[in-house]
């Protein structure tokens, strides 16, 4: 027997657990199956995301291992997290000794943990690698090209994301098209995401402020308050995610795209709003909060686990978002997706390459034509090429015969 293959994975923020939990469990498949050839892997967190409900949360959720290491580096500026984790870094590498450092995405924990690999003289592997958005103005895109300049192996999620490496003179024996292993996450729990009450969901995730009028309407009362999904005949309802600063950093922007949810999807449709805590700071510290809170048909709601959004998202007949992962599941799925961003890392998804995703900014014209002509819409459901639920597995394969 050989000695096994040290694999050292690295997770900080909610989006990356999502991707690491099949990757964990195709090395359990691997192990279980050819005992010859073992992989010793070791999970860390590092803690970006760092309370219960962005964190332990998933771990739970997604049936992943607890973090063999947890460095709670906790939030801060970018240079703070990225310096405090490749402080603490180091050190577990020094100790662990692996023979692979696996990160994945784009976030703060990717970029510092590659650095510090690297100066570390250990092989470097990236998962989802490739992705361009080509806005230097968002540090996700300078923690992409830091990463992929210093990956040994990258795995790509698609075609258009490994001409991006050709372009930047990755050599091609570095490259490997794997497929999206975000897919692998949503195939292997969409089952017991259908099992889901929407109503349920809805109840059990609503934000009611005690200083101000409720912020939810009763279910069961009639008329908006109705969720039940397009195919049972109801005219179903609208979901949105809004996080970015260039969304919700600026009162006039913010205060206009409150205005049309509010005045238009609202009167077709009940629009569903999981609030993260910098956008709901936002909605307060702008004066926003009670508009918001007392138009009749939006449904304000904490930020969801993956099985609920999940739910949520099989049956919406339109998803307002400017989050990148959730581009990948519409596209799946086939909801139509409003993306309230003027550039995405995921072309892919867009209608211009058969998926459902159209890129409206913050721009009011664009966002009202393109939410108008999705009404119209079937659900189109659409799986680039390897987005088949078996990424995690050609990536361990990969990487035992490296």
């Amino acid at each position: 027997m050989t000695a096994p293959l040290r694999i050292l994975s690295v997770v900080g923020a909610r989006p990356n657990f999502m991707k690491i939990a099949p990757f964990a469990r195709a090395i359990d498949a691997h192990n279980a199956s050819d005992p010859e050839r073992l992989i010793e892997h070791f999970l860390l967190h590092t803690g970006q995301h760092y309370d219960a409900a962005m964190s332990a949360s998933f771990f739970d959720a997604l049936g992943i291992p607890e973090p063999d290491i947890d460095l709670g580096i906790g939030s801060g500026t970018h240079a703070e997290q990225v310096g405090r984790t490749m402080m603490a870094f180091e050190s577990v590498v020094r100790d662990r000794q692996p023979d692979w450092i696996i990160v994945v995405g784009d976030v703060n924990a990717t970029c510092a943990c590659s650095i510090t690999a690297k100066k570390e003289h250990v092989q470097l592997a990236h998962i989802e690698a490739g992705l361009r958005s080509f806005d230097l103005d968002m540090p996700e895109e300078i923690n992409r090209m830091v990463c992929d300049r210093l990956s040994d192996r990258l795995y790509v999620t698609d075609k258009l994301a490994a001409a991006n490496l050709r372009a930047e003179g990755v050599p091609e024996d570095k490259i490997r098209f794997v497929g999206n292993v975000m897919i692998d996450t949503l195939d292997a729990n969409i089952d017991k995401a259908r099992a889901l009450d929407i109503a349920d969901i809805v109840h059990s995730n609503a934000i009611v402020d005690p200083e101000s009028p409720p912020a939810l309407r009763s279910l069961g009362e009639g008329g908006t308050s109705d969720f039940r999904s397009p195919t049972s005949g109801h005219e179903g309802y609208a979901l949105m995610t809004l996080h970015r600063p260039s969304n919700v950093d600026k009162p006039e922007i913010l205060g206009s795209l409150v205005d049309f949810f509010t005045n238009t999807v609202c009167n077709d449709m009940p629009l569903i709003w999981t609030l993260h805590p910098r956008t709901r700071e936002r909605l307060v510290s702008f004066g926003l909060w009670d508009k918001v809170a007392n138009c009749d048909g939006l449904w304000l709601v904490n930020p969801f686990g993956y099985h609920d959004l999940l739910r949520l998202n099989m049956d919406a007949r339109v998803f307002f978002t400017d989050s990148g992962g959730l581009q990948e599941e519409c596209c799946v799925l086939g909801t139509p997706c409003v993306t309230l961003r003027f550039n995405t890392e995921r072309p892919v998804t867009l209608v211009e390459h058969d998926g459902v995703s159209t890129l409206v900014g913050n721009d009011l014209t664009k966002i009202n034509e393109t939410y108008q002509s999705s009404l119209a819409l079937e659900r189109r459901p659409h799986r680039p090429p390897l987005w088949d639920g078996h990424t995690a597995e050609r990536i361990v394969a990969d990487l035992v015969t490296s």
